[in-house]
């Protein structure tokens, strides 16, 4: 029989990068992503693995680049201005193309704000946080499974693509407990070998040199055409979605993330009243599934999009439906002291399904 565990978001994360080999983990404390170093720091050693509480988050993310760039899985993971913190070498290990892991258990801000679970993140996440124009691989799981799957996925595109993975979710995902099954980890066929990465002298003495800096004639414009012919790849091959009820859906609602599950709910409660509803659930961020939503509103019209923010994934969602969509937003920013609930999601799934609100 399956093994079936009981455990934290969090600890799902770590116990994903764990099985999917990594051996080196860099981070600094904050709150809420606290259980992740916690479990690496106990689990680490025992595996012959290196665990390092670097002096700050700036310090922790260039370790990953340095272990990457020596052909080690590594990551780290903070909260929102801990990410912040990190953008300029997670652009430094986007210029050199180098792999890693990093976990996003967003926070609210800007600045400090506060501990509450916050989707605000968004924006920096999958447009480039850092400087350069850079694109990085964006998993957004909604429960504690896609925690543990979605982490074991992220190292191995990260590998296949030489580029930077993220992870991200929230304190709902992160600090709730649920059944996790850790399916053994079997590295994909094509995953390719690590020919570029430093070990000293090389075959017949060639130094090998992972860098971003271009600076002869015409080599950082090549350089980054090559950039974005990768992230086109990666957008034709590696986006993921869950969709459910579209088939006769006449409002479409769309969410990531812990929202998500609320939406879920809602759609649930909305069914069982007659509401023909459906769920276009982003599961990668970046890659975006505009071609789901372009072929679903083909046919459905209405789009609802929920997020836990004034409105960020919004604007993707509004450049992928079909032309004749209209597209509305509900949210709010952390700080109301709760999250929206089922039945407060079921009362706007209501109105749109009856024509009293319209695009915007």
């Amino acid at each position: 029989m399956t093994e079936r565990l009981f455990v934290k978001g969090n600890e799902a994360v770590a116990m994903g990068a764990l099985a999917a080999g990594c051996r080196y983990y860099f981070g600094y404390p904050i709150t809420p992503q606290n259980d992740i170093p916690e479990y690496m720091s106990r689990e680490l050693p025992m595996l012959g693995g290196e665990f390092i509480q670097a002096e700050s988050e700036i310090a922790s993310i260039n370790m990953v680049l340095g272990a990457s760039a020596c052909g080690a899985r590594a990551m780290t993971s903070s909260s929102s201005p801990g990410i912040s913190l990190k953008q300029e070498g997670i652009s430094y290990m986007a210029g050199s193309e180098l792999p890693g892991l990093i976990v996003n258990i967003c926070r609210s801000g800007p600045g400090l704000g506060g501990i509450d679970a916050s989707q605000g993140d968004y924006f920096q996440a999958v447009k480039g946080g850092g400087h350069g124009g850079y694109r990085i691989f964006v998993a957004a799981p909604h429960s504690v499974q896609e925690m543990y799957d979605l982490t074991v996925l992220a190292f191995d595109i990260s590998d296949r693509y030489r580029l930077p993975a993220m992870i991200l979710a929230d304190s709902v995902i992160g600090q709730m407990k649920e059944a996790l099954v850790p399916h053994p980890y079997v590295p994909p066929a094509d995953l390719p070998s690590k020919e570029w990465a430093l070990s000293g002298k090389g075959d017949r003495g060639r130094q090998k040199v992972v860098k971003s800096l271009y600076l002869g004639d015409g080599e950082l414009e090549a350089h980054n055409w090559r950039l974005h012919e990768k992230y086109r790849l990666l957008g034709e091959k590696e986006t993921r979605w869950e969709e459910n009820g579209l088939e006769d859906a006449e409002l479409l609602v769309t969410a990531f993330g812990s929202t998500a599950r609320i939406a879920a709910t809602a759609i649930q409660l909305a069914r069982e009243q007659g509401l023909r509803v459906g769920l276009l659930r982003p599961v990668t961020l970046f890659p975006f599934p505009g071609a789901a939503f372009l072929k679903a509103t083909q046919r459905t019209k209405k789009v609802l999009c929920i997020e836990l923010n004034t409105g960020q994934m919004v604007d993707d969602v509004r450049l992928s439906v079909a032309r004749d969509a209209a597209v509305s937003f509900y949210g709010r920013p952390p700080g109301a002291g709760s999250l929206p609930t089922p039945e407060e999601l079921l009362l706007q799934i209501r109105r749109h399904c009856e024509g009293g609100v319209h695009g915007g």
